[in-house]
């Protein structure tokens, strides 16, 4: 049957392949012919004669990149299949995410914003056209990275997803009884009401009418809908034998000789040289809770405030791990929160939770195992809402279907790790009808189990079959060995790196010289002995979130791995019942903040040894010697370059013309230390400045002893001043782990490292191993929560959590030896670690 006849019926569904219709009408040759056909070898219909030149379109299968030199790469080309998962390899710091993200996704996202109006772009981000010669082939990018999704207190799982929506619109037409409309049940908005009168011009006559609105909202008065109240402990931030003008405050830049202690001395609301426990009623207020009030002291016009709002605003406002450690050390002690009392931590009003669903409130339902409410709503068979019901179901099975079905609606996006945020991230492109999108992936696997990553994989496989191109910057042998393309860059980090060294095939990878080719099979084999503890850390009765009152003695003075699959508790139980004593450093998977000032130098407080080290050398003051201070360059004030603001299109940053990028004023760089000035000391490496500040006349021990430990957690390459957002994500994890291991050296016994091995390649899981057996050597103890199993096998004991996650957790299943591990096989852990090592 010929379909030109037949094409305009309904249900054909037939297309044409070198001038024949390949629907069912046809022959069987055809039929095999037509399905042997891919996307790729399709040929294009001729009138007259059955030509085999490819179609013009066809030429678009390839992303092609030519000439990129974004951050550390050197103009390197390659072109990229498309409708292909390509795995992109290489040491940290090689210049992975500077090719991936910094480049083709960067761009794709600039030329679809350039779509839009003027007017439109001028709301959103704007972003520069990267640094590359031509990019071709590019579709629309879809970027799911590492990124935390906010540490919000009003954020949480089911405001980011949108699931909380859909849900308070389900409560607001099923809940009984009726309280409102949707926003009834949000804890974000607030119930406000008001009345006035109000004056309207009409008609040449002016009248006065009364009107009034109300806001019914969902928000818990007591707390503001954050689940907590914020409770000071006194008694860090004052000795009340003491008066202000004796030294009793103890908040850091509150000094008696200070602009705060001169504020609170001159106020005049209370007498300064009175012990503060001898205050009146009304003067301790007065210290402590006085609204802003307009004073004068020594002749200045200032505002003053009491010690608690100013403290909330100047402190408690900023994200604590961009403090200084004084400042952080600080808020720790002094700020303690407490579940609110009102609305028992679910943030919401008493009116929101009294309206039910076959007896469940929302706030029911946000407490519940996401794979529990999924269950539940299957329950729910209420026509009137149909398609509500079915669009929430398919988002929570998502959350199933991912591997995050232990989650809870009402879990703090601020507590997810990264890679628990990074998958939530996912859920909304599963099933989608899109093709031809390009999906951009930073290291899917993070946080995973070797249990939870064929899952992963699953997913990333779907992603790709359903027509679109999958790129994933990834380090994990196991993910690595699914791509149907493999980039490998390098051949060393930083300014050694910024070449591709391999592109092929997996197994062309793996047989290449390359340092990822040479170290794709390596496998750790078990310690043949094992340290003796120097004592024990008791835990009784821990259940924070889903641990079951958890009992355990965690050894001292050797290497202890906390494992189990991703949702068992191990971040609940390190996290909520060790860390935060004293002597216990915690390092956890948070992102260091930083701006395009901040560096390694400045983050690690290195910079400080080093503006003294200047300062005494030279006779001046060490302010000359920071660019964020005195000695800033005053035409682009310390940032090396200045800035022009082209409203909605990308600003134009140029260097400096007065100090030439250097940032410092031109006096400030005669001063020398050693016979280089402070711009060519932040211009070294850590590994040449370790040497520089070792001896000589530029030894300075407190600057030697952080580079030292920059060195040992493998950033030896890295720039002092290299500014912080240029850093890859392992070097960044590196980089906090270094700065912590150095701000409490002196008295710190205990180490809780949450994923240490988070972006770093194979190579580098050694370095980081021998740097975590020097700790333990010399006498701290080391408790490392991880998934790999190089990390397993080099422990000296095991705490496994399990047996599944959410509720199915919580509880400790095996305590013990890694070789005890592999020999009982008793758990999923057990087993995976049993067939790493080949036993």
């Amino acid at each position: 049957m010929n379909c030109r006849g037949i094409r305009r019926k309904t249900g054909h569904n037939g297309y044409y392949v070198n001038g024949r219709c390949s629907c069912q009408a046809t022959t069987s040759v055809s039929a095999r012919a037509a399905a042997s056909v891919t996307s790729m070898d399709i040929k294009a219909k001729s009138s007259d004669t059955h030509s085999l030149a490819p179609h013009v379109a066809d030429r678009h299968d390839l992303i092609r990149v030519h000439g990129a030199r974004v951050n550390n790469l050197k103009d390197i080309s390659i072109e990229i299949p498309k409708r292909r998962l390509t795995v992109f390899t290489g040491v940290s710091g090689s210049g992975k995410s500077s090719l991936v993200f910094s480049t083709i996704a960067a761009e794709s996202q600039r030329m679809i914003n350039e779509t839009y109006s003027a007017f439109v772009q001028g709301f959103m981000p704007t972003l520069a056209r990267p640094d590359v010669d031509v990019l071709d082939g590019l579709t629309t990018a879809i970027i799911i990275d590492q990124e935390r999704m906010g540490a919000n207190a009003r954020s949480t799982v089911g405001t980011a997803t949108d699931a909380n929506a859909t849900l308070r619109i389900l409560f607001s037409r099923l809940g009984e009884p009726h309280v409102g409309s949707p926003q009834a049940f949000s804890f974000n908005v607030a119930s406000i009401s008001g009345a006035g009168a109000v004056t309207i011009e009409r008609g040449g006559s002016t009248t006065k009418e009364r009107r009034s609105f109300s806001v019914l909202g969902g928000m818990c008065s007591r707390c503001e809908g954050r689940g907590s109240v914020t409770d000071f402990d006194l008694t860090q931030m004052y000795d009340d034998s003491k008066s202000l003008n004796g030294g009793a405050l103890t908040i850091p830049g509150y000094s008696v000789d200070g602009w705060y202690g001169r504020i609170f001395s001159g106020c005049g609301f209370f007498d300064p040289d009175k012990p503060i426990r001898t205050f009146t009623k009304r003067e301790l207020s007065d210290l402590l809770y006085k609204k802003p009030t307009k004073i004068k002291v020594e002749g200045i016009n200032l505002t003053y405030e009491g010690l608690i709002p100013k403290i909330q605003k100047s402190l408690l406002s900023k994200d604590v791990e961009a403090m200084q450690p004084h400042v952080r050390a600080f808020v720790e002690r002094v700020v303690t929160f407490t579940v609110c009392p009102d609305c028992g931590g679910t943030r919401l009003s008493e009116a929101a939770r009294s309206s039910k669903i076959n007896g469940i409130s929302i706030a029911d339902a946000c407490e519940m195992q996401i794979s529990d409410l999924a269950e539940w709503l299957r329950g729910l068979a209420e026509p009137s809402v149909g398609p509500l019901l079915a669009s929430l179901r398919h988002s929570l099975d998502s959350f199933v279907e991912i591997g995050l079905g232990y989650l809870s609606l009402d879990r703090p996006c601020g507590t997810l790790s990264g890679g628990e945020a990074q998958r939530i991230k996912m859920i909304r492109h599963l099933g989608s009808s899109l093709t031809d999108v390009t999906y951009v992936f930073d290291e899917p696997t993070i946080g995973l189990h070797p249990h939870d990553i064929q899952r992963m994989n699953n997913l990333l496989l779907q992603l790709r079959d359903e027509g679109n191109t999958v790129l994933v910057v990834e380090h994990k042998p196991e993910a690595i060995a699914i791509a149907d393309h493999a980039v490998d860059l390098g051949p060393g980090a930083g300014t050694a790196g910024g070449e591709v060294v391999f592109e092929g095939t997996v197994e062309g990878l793996r047989a290449s010289g390359t340092l990822t080719g040479r170290h794709l099979d390596d496998r750790a084999s078990l310690n043949p002995s094992v340290r003796k503890p120097s004592g024990v850390l008791e835990v009784r009765g821990a259940s924070t979130h889903n641990l079951r009152d958890v009992d355990v003695d965690i050894p001292l003075g050797v290497l202890v791995v906390v494992t189990g699959v991703a949702g068992s508790g191990k971040s609940s139980l390190l996290h909520g019942s060790v860390s935060g004593r004293n002597g216990v450093v915690s390092v956890d998977q948070g992102a260091i903040k930083g701006s395009r000032r901040s560096n390694p130098a400045t983050h690690t407080g290195l910079l400080d040894p080093i503006r003294k080290a200047f300062a005494k050398a030279n006779g001046v003051k060490p302010a000359l010697f920071s660019s964020n201070s005195e000695g800033a360059c005053p035409t682009c004030n310390g940032a090396g370059v200045t800035y022009t603001d082209l409203a909605m299109m990308a600003g134009v940053a140029s260097t400096c013309e007065e100090c030439d990028g250097k940032r410092f004023q031109a006096e400030v760089l005669e001063y020398k230390l050693g016979g280089k000035n402070i711009s060519e000391v932040l211009a070294m490496p850590v590994a040449e400045a370790e040497e520089f500040f070792g001896s000589g006349e530029a030894r300075a021990p407190a600057a030697h002893t952080i580079l030292g430990r920059l060195a040992d957690v493998g950033l030896g390459y890295l720039i002092l001043g290299q500014p912080l957002p240029t850093l890859s994500g392992g070097e960044r994890q590196r980089l906090k782990l270094a700065a912590r291991m150095v701000e409490k050296d002196s008295d710190s016994r205990v180490y809780v490292l949450d994923e240490p091995t988070t972006g770093l390649h194979l190579a580098d899981i050694e370095q980081l191993l021998g740097l975590l057996h020097r700790l333990v050597d010399s006498g701290k103890s080391v408790i490392v929560i991880s998934h790999h199993q190089a990390v397993m096998a080099h422990a000296d004991w095991i705490i496994d959590l399990g047996p599944g996650a959410g509720h199915a957790g919580g509880r400790i299943i095996f305590e013990g030896t890694p070789a005890d591990l592999v020999a009982a096989r008793s758990t999923l852990t057990g087993e995976h670690l049993a067939a790493y090592i080949g036993a």
